[in-house]
């Protein structure tokens, strides 16, 4: 994840909630991308610091446990770099540019000069970051399957240049598509920070309860008595997310004959959440009272991510003819010998 600060329900629904399972079924490396961030925010790096403790507080929130995989800063393990390097060597432009989410952003994305090399190379990056841990499977949505496909096309590649006799220098992972439902923000679109329209992780209860009194509903309830789908309000897109199938089932019931109001209904979306949200909030003032915990995380994750790494940078060196050093006896023969006899000072 990139660190762009404290986390909000859709990032627990999208990506978080899996990853709390995987841990248990793979070996998991999980990593706050900070060198991506600055592939868009690279004029103002000032709260990158604060952003990447309150994405590391909000993982070991949700349930991310250190004992059970591995949590590190990518900058804090510089073969990511050395990669990303040699990888940008091999990578043809044309693949680059007709990655779908470059187009998209540098549309969407006016306020930023995005016309910079670090943006259009930010999937070699990302293909960087896969490959050094000779990952099998990417968790993604949808909308990251392409960049998985590019880092299989760069790995078939670099495999087709150097793996010489070997099968392969690097495995070409799979997209390991994670489906989640749409979650809706209090204003119906895609829940967002940039919309303005989110419900944080770290909202207390009173916060959480207020915002669903705001949220949008079915437009064809305006009055009471007026009966209501759920299926077409984003209240109840929520409910069928968080709630008990006892609650979906009074809310059905409840919504389609006006039986009860919105206000009500909103109630036990928020009841559903708390119940959520609560546990999470008490294990992040955890770390919260003890930062030094969650640096010491950090750390060792990344201690482990560099032996990882490095192992598979020397694998890489060696395939690509870089591993030459000057030989102990070749140096002493230089130093020994002395300038030569007809040399000028």
């Amino acid at each position: 994840m990139r660190p762009t600060g404290k986390l909000h329900l859709g990032n627990y629904v999208g990506a978080l909630e899996n990853w709390v399972r995987m841990q248990d079924e793979y070996e998991c490396f999980f990593v706050i991308v900070d060198w991506h961030a600055l592939t868009t925010d690279y004029a103002d790096p000032s709260h990158l610091k604060e952003n990447l403790v309150d994405v590391l507080l909000d993982w070991l929130a949700a349930g991310l446990d250190p004992e059970k995989c591995v949590m590190f800063i990518q900058s804090h393990v510089p073969t990511h770099a050395e990669l990303h390097l040699l990888l940008s060597m091999i990578t043809p432009l044309g693949w680059l540019e007709r990655v779908p989410t470059y187009k998209e952003q540098k549309e969407n994305i006016k306020e930023k000069d995005l016309g910079t090399y670090g943006f259009l190379g930010y999937p070699v990056l990302q293909s960087a970051d896969i490959l050094i841990y000779k990952a099998d499977v990417v968790p993604v949505g949808e909308d990251q399957v392409a960049h998985v496909e590019l880092t299989r096309e760069i790995a078939r590649r670099f495999n087709g240049f150097y793996a010489g006799e070997r099968e392969s220098i690097f495995p070409e992972p799979a997209a390991l598509l994670t489906p989640a439902p749409r979650l809706p923000g209090t204003d119906g679109r895609k829940m967002s920070k940039s919309y303005g329209n989110a419900v944080m992780l770290t909202d207390p209860e009173a916060v959480v309860r207020l915002k669903l009194k705001t949220m949008v509903t079915d437009p064809a309830r305006v009055r009471r008595t007026d009966p209501g789908n759920p299926d077409v309000c984003p209240v109840g897109d929520l409910h069928k997310i968080f709630s008990s199938k006892e609650t979906m089932a009074k809310v059905y019931e409840g919504c389609r004959s006006a039986g009860i109001g919105c206000i009500e209904c909103k109630s036990w979306a928020a009841d559903a959440l708390v119940k959520i949200l609560n546990p999470m909030q008490e294990r992040r003032r955890k770390y919260e009272d003890n930062p030094r915990l969650a640096w010491d995380i950090l750390e060792a994750g990344s201690v482990r991510a560099r032996e990882v790494a490095g192992a598979t940078m020397d694998e890489v060196r060696g395939a690509m003819g870089l591993d030459y050093r000057l030989k102990d006896s070749l140096m002493k023969d230089s130093l020994n010998a002395g300038p030569a006899k007809d040399s000028v000072k």
